[in-house]
């Protein structure tokens, strides 16, 4: 015996996901222990990559200063602090479109390998700032070489 089951037009679905979504969205909004907020309007865009020596990370910061930028490092954690301020803006001037975010930010990366603390070089060039930090050799790792 078939089952009859009732035919519902596809974008009622997605409509009621919708509001489901935006309801818990508010509830969290207020909830002490939600979700947290964000801190900030935007977010550097971060790469994190690996050679045999060095750690290197590239952050994107176009129109920043180098000097509105704090890096601390502590133990394998790199943060990296800054603020983009708004340009001033022109008393008879009606934007259409802003685009552009600022405000303060920190973000914090875990490295994935111990770093020389005293050796570590930053630049700011092309509103990138490239990090490069010599990675240090481990005490009791064997290291395996390939023979050929």
């Amino acid at each position: 015996m078939d089952r009859l089951i009732p035919w519902r037009r596809a974008g009622e679905m997605e409509r009621l996901r919708g509001e489901i979504d935006n309801l818990l969205d508010r509830f969290f909004e207020r909830w002490p222990f939600g979700v947290p907020r964000k801190t900030s309007e935007w977010m550097p865009q971060v790469d994190v990559s690996e050679t045999f020596n060095n750690l290197v990370i590239k952050v994107e910061v176009p129109g920043m200063d180098p000097k509105d930028l704090d890096l601390s490092l502590r133990r394998n954690l790199l943060t990296i602090r800054g603020e983009r301020e708004q340009e001033r803006e022109e008393e008879d001037e009606n934007f259409h479109q802003i685009e552009r975010s600022y405000g303060t930010f920190s973000q914090t990366i875990s490295l994935p390998a111990n770093v020389d603390e005293e050796k570590v070089e930053a630049e700011c060039k092309n509103g990138v700032l490239k990090i490069i930090m010599p990675k240090v050799e481990e005490e009791g790792v064997w290291k395996i070489v390939a023979k050929g």
